[in-house]
């Protein structure tokens, strides 16, 4: 459920017009909803009451300082994947106790950077950054907290960009080698094994692979314990799905329910990694229409709608050819059209929508690309030097600019005109 509705043939966010948002702001913009993210955040997260458990909310997914405080208000931590984003994490006021770091490539400034924060743990994803994490320790006279990303080889049955748990993925250290790294890791001076972790992709539609993955992570956990190593987190990561179009992803406390019943004999706190599940449909891209033209020749014309919203915004649909709802912000009429949704990008993968049927909409009317509250702005660019899109937060009745739109002195910052000749 969200909180984008029609009142009065406007579509509103709670109780804000969007029409009024975009004079004020002008377009494009992200549009976030406070009531729908904490809804969400609880439906998840009220799904494991009674469990020992630590929801960190991935970052990547929407990184905005206002969005992570919200959720670390409400008791969340964070999952991060580079040190901008523990930086993004700690400025909004997320506890380091409850931030977990994940990531296949972390430098050394990275994990200096980690370790002084005072982190919760570190899930490890290859041989070489337990050395180095080992080599950070010593440096820093501390100790880093470890768990290991093992790698299930689990078919997550989604996007081939967005699988990691499959032994061909660049993620985690496969299951039949973790045992001799948690080995290793038990005679290091500065390595404290804390946990186990396993993450197998995003946008899952399904809870078996989920129950697969964790059913080897949990032989494998036995094995750790006849060893004489204890795991004190379980990371399950996060991955499960939201409706763009007509995907039926499992609903959070059903997926809650079986991760419970397969947890029911562990004694360890379960640390999840939602992202696009909270805030995914919590957020939409505001865009209005530049011009709508035809091309004719060929067999049939072709219809556009040219929008000023581009792939450097929104770039899931040029990358996975996702598929996002879009809608008039003024309640169309009955008369419908197919279009494609294009922007002012010099690149034909620079589309919103192809051969979408559509109400017909004119130059000036505003358009609302739904689901864009996850891999939205956090993945947007400058390319062709465009200004990146303001970010702006509802609740109830009240908006406010949560990230201002750039300046075209901001596309210059730390350049400059080379004096080498």
């Amino acid at each position: 459920m969200h909180h984008f509705k029609y009142k009065n043939g406007a579509l509103h966010c709670e109780d804000v017009s969007i029409r009024d948002i975009a004079d004020q702001v002008g377009t494009p913009f992200y549009l976030y909803s406070t009531a729908t993210l904490k809804r969400h955040f609880q439906a998840f997260d009220s799904g494991f009451d009674g469990v020992d458990h630590l929801t960190c909310f991935a970052v990547k997914a929407c990184s905005n300082i206002a969005v992570l405080n919200l959720f670390g208000q409400m008791g969340g931590g964070a999952d991060i994947v580079s040190g901008g984003e523990l930086f993004r994490a700690m400025k909004a006021g997320v506890d380091p106790k409850k931030i977990i770091y994940s990531g296949v490539g972390k430098t050394l400034a990275e994990m200096r950077e980690a370790m002084y924060a005072g982190i919760l743990m570190f899930n490890v994803e290859s041989p070489q950054e337990l050395d180095r994490l080992q080599d950070v320790g010593a440096e820093l006279g501390g100790t880093a907290r470890i768990a290991f990303r093992i790698n299930p080889d689990v078919d997550p049955k989604t996007h081939a960009y967005i699988s990691t748990g499959l032994a061909k993925n660049k993620f985690g250290v496969p299951a039949g080698e973790a045992l001799q790294e948690y080995l290793r890791a038990r005679d290091m001076e500065n390595i404290e094994i804390v946990g186990v972790s396993c993450h197998i992709g995003s946008q899952l539609t399904q809870i078996e692979p989920f129950i697969e993955a964790l059913r080897k992570i949990k032989v494998f956990v036995g094995r750790l314990e006849k060893e004489g190593i204890t795991i004190k987190y379980l990371d399950l990561g996060g991955g499960v799905g939201i409706t763009y179009d007509d995907e039926r992803p499992p609903h959070p406390s059903d997926y809650a329910k079986a991760v419970r019943e397969e947890l029911a004999d562990m004694d360890c706190t379960l640390i999840l990694e939602p992202g696009r599940v909270i805030s995914g449909n919590a957020g939409i891209l505001v865009t209005e229409v530049q011009y709508t033209k035809v091309n004719s020749g060929g067999e049939n014309d072709k219809r556009f709608v040219i929008v000023d919203a581009a792939m450097n915004d929104l770039t899931r649909p040029a990358l996975y050819g996702a598929y996002h709802e879009i809608i008039p912000v003024r309640e169309g009429g009955e008369s419908m059209e197919q279009v494609d949704i294009v922007g002012p990008i010099c690149e034909t993968g620079d589309f919103m929508a192809r051969d979408r049927m559509m109400p017909e909409v004119a130059q000036g009317d505003l358009l609302a690309i739904m689901s864009s509250g996850a891999y939205g702005f956090s993945m947007s660019s400058n390319y062709n030097s465009r200004l990146r899109a303001a970010e702006v937060l509802v609740s109830d009745s009240r908006f406010q600019i949560i990230r201002y739109r750039e300046e075209v002195e901001d596309l210059l910052r730390g350049e400059s005109i080379s004096a080498l000749g």
